[in-house]
């Protein structure tokens, strides 16, 4: 056991606190420590990082389950803090996330009068049969997304900042509105139903080869494995983030079914972002995995979307 005095400061270089602790401990015992003098930083909300060396524009992240001394911690040294602010649940912003759109879309398929005042809309039985198909889609969709969240879904952080909330149910609440607004207008002229059925039957093989992705993705570390390992099996063999090519899939055909403008643009939007992520994961996984030093060599695969990404 040994015992030092570890100086954490500020990004401005304000100190914090002189906290005793054993160089055994791990970084969240030391968060847990910096907490019980002030209460207002619990551990979730602290990042705390290492100075910055030469040539560098920030210091190393310190993780949780890391003990003090594999970073060469010593009395006297410096641990840097940041405060990631107010965070909330991943699971409960995935929720709202997802329950919005769950409860908006069929609004206006079942209440047309509230949202196309001065239109006469047709009986429910009368509809177009792409729309009464567009919205089980949609429903099953995000009750799905509902499910893996709770039942699926292992999250490498527990929380994220509040302001997240906001931002993302803003996204899917109003992608939510505008595509249902334009595909159950009264007006809507529906295309090919067999198009539309093939299109509907295929984007649900994507939702089930999602799905499959995403229970492979959950089963990739046992419970309290923190290192990264190489997803493989099924379209995972060929893609590194098969399962967001699967999911933008699903949304080009309901674009495709539905032919309309605005379902195109949510699935584009959606792609971009799952690009940028998915250009991220891949990369990080190379250079995990660079077949130095005895470390596996990450095999050559698509990174999203064959054959473009």
């Amino acid at each position: 056991m040994t015992l030092i005095s570890l100086d954490l400061q500020s990004r401005n270089g304000k100190t914090l606190a002189k906290l005793d602790v054993d160089s055994e401990d791990t970084v969240g015992q030391l968060k847990k420590k910096f907490h019980a003098v002030n209460k207002k930083y619990y551990p979730a909300r602290q990042r705390m990082t290492l100075p910055a060396k030469e040539g560098q524009k920030s210091g190393e992240v310190l993780k949780d389950s890391a003990k003090l001394s594999e970073y060469g911690l010593s009395s006297g040294s410096v641990v840097l803090f940041k405060d990631l602010g107010t965070q909330i649940d991943y699971s409960t912003v995935f929720f709202f996330e997802y329950f919005g759109p769950l409860v908006i879309y069929p609004l206006f398929f079942f209440l047309p009068q509230i949202f196309y005042p001065g239109q006469k809309a047709l009986p429910l039985d009368q509809r177009p049969l792409v729309q009464k198909i567009a919205v089980a889609y949609w429903m099953f969709h995000y009750a799905k997304r509902i499910f893996e969240t709770y039942f699926v879904h292992t999250f490498g952080h527990a929380t994220m900042p509040i302001k997240n909330l906001f931002k993302n149910c803003s996204y899917y609440y109003g992608f939510a509105a505008f595509v249902a607004y334009f595909v159950n207008h009264p007006a809507y002229t529906a295309p090919d139903e067999t198009l539309s059925l093939v299109c509907f039957a295929l984007a649900m093989v994507c939702q089930f080869s999602n799905f499959r992705c995403h229970t492979i993705l959950s089963n990739l570390r046992a419970p309290g494995e923190t290192a990264y390992k190489i997803p493989s099996g099924f379209l995972f063999n060929y893609i590194t983030c098969a399962n967001y090519t699967a999911e933008i899939w699903g949304w080009i055909l309901f674009t495709i079914g539905t032919h309309t403008i605005a379902a195109g643009l949510f699935t584009a939007a959606g792609a971009f972002q799952m690009a940028e992520w998915a250009r991220g994961k891949h990369k990080r996984l190379q250079k995990l995995f660079d077949g130095k030093d005895g470390r596996q060599k990450y095999p050559k695969r698509w990174v999203m979307f064959p054959p473009l990404l």
